[in-house]
């Protein structure tokens, strides 16, 4: 400390002056350097602006500013003096740190190259370990493949003992034959890659294989062959074979040969059980069809009074039930259409006999289920799709489908029913969405092949009935008669049928021909009527043919359909011609008076109605006289010309309306100005008590 405080001191024996650096304001630099600076900041000073402005003298100013700061500055170098001890204390504290951080950094250098090796030698374990994980993976993969290799190579003894002595009906074959399969697989694709030890289980593996052919090949012929025993449900046994489906799919895949030989087998004995099924069937369904049927004279415009040869067949007891409808529309009723098939020995026994749509159905019905059945199991067995499982559908059922359709070609060839023929039409329809519905298109070609049958056969006899109309010769009827006809009757049974039948599956072709036959049927109406002598009675058969058939129409047919909106404008025009007719003989003269006044008004000829006077009264008086009887033989006369009461009741009612407003009317004629004067006007009858008078006369039923 001594040595410290010499130059601290000032002493005599300084060797260098204190070193005050920024803090020295007394050297000569600073202030030539700043000088002029510290003039222009000092002039901006506020004091020094003061002392301006007070007129102080600078000089004097100056040196007292100049001996302030020789004071400070002799005040702050006794301040450093005083803290001598502290600095040199801080001094040394701060060396001390110096040396402290100098070893930190020396430790801080050591610890990182510690970690720098550190980081190296994790790298390195890393990457050992990563080569360890490659190695494992390796060896336990090669381990999964020569153990996958070694389990498809091996040959169990529980195999070959399965294989060897089990039966093929017992569950350990079948799981065995399963594992054989999958071994013969696997050691052939092993061979393919060139697997050297397939060798020493090819051997076994084949005898495995011949044995286990050999016993399927016995097993699935003798249940083919049970098929062929007389009265044997062949159902069963094919039902019972889907069990053992894998069979064939493991003759399929390991002896091709023997796969061919076992479904050609199949498809040649029941193609043969299907035949002689269906063909012994078919031919005891036909014996209890009706026997008396229609027949090419059984038609629509044929007269029932027409006569056969002596040797001819007697005609059905009535025409008229080849056109009717009755229950033979239930055929194709959704609970019908799907009934147990007809027995025929049964029907036979109960002396049963049915139409041939019902035969027809309960024929195609066995045949849909029969078919629909085996194409899902030749599916399924056969492990067939598509048109593999298509052709050999027909493999089996070919013969069958062509027996039925060369059957019903010779049926339809003698065929003349046409509701029959248009009912099994529709049973197709209904049986092809079936099958549709069951996902079996094999019978798509089948139903196209009997439609291409019925269609052109059904067209042909409702062509040949149209014919027979329109060539019908009024004449040769027989005795004329007002009431509906037989042949309309026939027409309005017939279509009403097949108009109930096409609702269901609308056919325009269908529509047309009934057009057609609906012509030929009001030219024939228009013909019969024409023989009549007199307008009234021509009108009378109209009327009583046109509401015949609607009525008929309307309880089968819908209220929209063309036929009974074209029937009931007909019956409409005729009815209100008839009604008219009607009133001519005993209300005429009033009728022709009531025109001719009116057309007068409307023309503005009122005047000369002056020079009818004597007429109205003869028209008033005899109304007045005889309205009364007129009515009641109106009134009788329609309920006898008519069938239908209710028909001739809606007639007499339009009748007594169309008189009170012809009466109405004549009313307001005679209040006209020419002949309101009229005396006989007195004697009109009041239009309130006419109604109600007439009121009296319309029939109730």
């Amino acid at each position: 400390m001594e040595e410290e405080e010499g130059p601290l001191a000032g002493g005599p024996g300084l060797q260098e002056p204190l070193q005050l650096g920024e803090l020295d304001i007394t050297s000569d630099e600073f202030i030539l350097d700043e000088v002029d600076v510290h003039i222009q900041a000092n002039l901006e000073d506020e004091l020094v602006k003061e002392a301006l402005k007070t007129g102080v003298d600078l000089r004097h100013y100056s040196k007292q500013v100049e001996l302030e700061l020789q004071q400070i500055e002799q005040k702050s170098i006794r301040d450093y003096i005083q803290e001598s001890e502290n600095i040199a204390s801080l001094h040394n504290q701060i060396t001390a740190c110096d040396a402290v951080l100098e070893r930190m950094e020396q430790m801080l250098g050591a610890f990182q190259s510690d970690l720098s090796s550190i980081s190296s030698e994790i790298r390195t374990l890393q990457e050992q370990s990563g080569a360890m994980n490659i190695r494992l993976r390796n060896r336990q993969a090669v381990r999964g493949k020569l153990g996958e290799l070694v389990d498809g190579l091996v040959v169990p003894s529980a195999l070959v003992t399965a294989i060897l002595e089990a039966p093929v009906t017992e569950p350990r074959f079948l799981e065995q034959l399963q594992e054989l399969d999958a071994k013969a697989a696997a050691v052939r694709e092993q061979e393919a890659r060139g697997t050297a030890a397939c060798a020493d289980v090819r051997g076994v593996l084949d005898r495995l294989r011949v044995k286990a052919v050999t016993k399927i090949r016995e097993f699935i012929l003798q249940k083919i062959y049970s098929f062929r025993k007389p009265m044997t449900n062949y159902q069963i046994p094919q039902t019972a074979l889907l069990k053992y489906r894998f069979f064939y799919q493991f003759l399929l895949g390991n002896e091709r040969a023997t796969a061919k030989e076992i479904r050609d087998e199949y498809v040649e004995t029941l193609s043969k059980i299907y035949l002689s099924y269906y063909r012994s069937y078919l031919g005891r369904l036909m014996k209890v069809q009706y026997e008396e049927v229609a027949e090419k004279d059984d038609l629509m415009g044929v007269e029932d009074t027409a006569k056969k040869g002596f040797f001819s067949k007697p005609s059905l007891r009535s025409r008229n039930t080849i056109f009717t409808l009755g229950t033979r529309g239930s055929v194709i009723s959704p609970t019908e259409l799907e009934a147990p098939i007809l027995v025929p020995h049964t029907a036979q026994r109960g002396e049963q006999r049915y139409p041939f749509e019902a035969l027809f159905r309960s024929q195609h019905y066995a045949l849909l289920d029969n078919s629909c059945r085996e194409y899902l199991f030749i599916c399924e067995f056969f492990v067939v799709s598509g048109p593999a499982a298509h052709d050999l559908f027909h493999a089996v059922m070919g013969r069958t489908l062509s027996m039925t359709l060369k059957h019903l070609d010779s049926y339809l060839a003698d065929c003349y029913d046409a509701i029959a023929v248009f009912l099994c039409i529709h049973i197709v329809l209904r049986f092809r969405n079936i099958a549709a519905k069951r996902d079996v298109p094999a019978l798509d070609r089948y139903w196209e092949q009997v439609l291409a049958l019925l269609w052109p056969r059904f067209e042909l006899i409702l062509e040949m009935n149209v014919q027979s109309v329109r060539s019908t010769d009024p004449q040769r009827l027989g005795g004329l008669d007002t009431r509906p006809h037989y042949i309309t009757r026939r027409y309005a049974e017939f279509s009403s049928a097949l108009v109930s039948i096409n609702q269901t599956i609308p056919n325009e072709r269908t529509m047309q021909l009934l057009g057609q036959l609906q012509v030929e049927v009001e030219n024939f109406v228009l013909r019969v009527a024409a023989e009549f002598s007199s307008r009234k009675e021509q009108l009378v058969f109209l009327i009583n043919n046109y509401d015949m058939m609607l009525g008929v129409l309307m309880e089968r047919a819908a209220d929209d359909s063309k036929e009974v909106e074209s029937f009931q404008q007909l019956l409409n025009a005729r009815t209100q011609e008839f009604i008219e007719e009607l009133l001519s003989p005993p209300f005429g003269g009033l009728v022709a008076f009531v025109k001719e006044a009116e057309a007068l008004i409307e023309r503005g000829q009122a005047e000369r109605l002056r020079g009818e006077e004597a007429r109205v009264t003869q028209l008033i008086r005899g109304f007045g006289s005889s309205w009364k009887s007129s009515v009641e033989s109106l009134s009788q006369d329609v309920m006898r010309s008519f069938t239908n009461f209710r028909n001739g009741t809606s007639i007499i009612q339009g009748a007594l309306t169309q008189l009170i407003q012809l009466y109405h009317r004549f009313h307001r004629v005679l209040s006209q100005p020419q002949l309101r004067a009229l005396p006989a006007r007195a004697e009109l009858i009041n239009i309130h008590h006419l109604m109600v008078e007439l009121k009296k006369h319309k029939p109730n039923f």
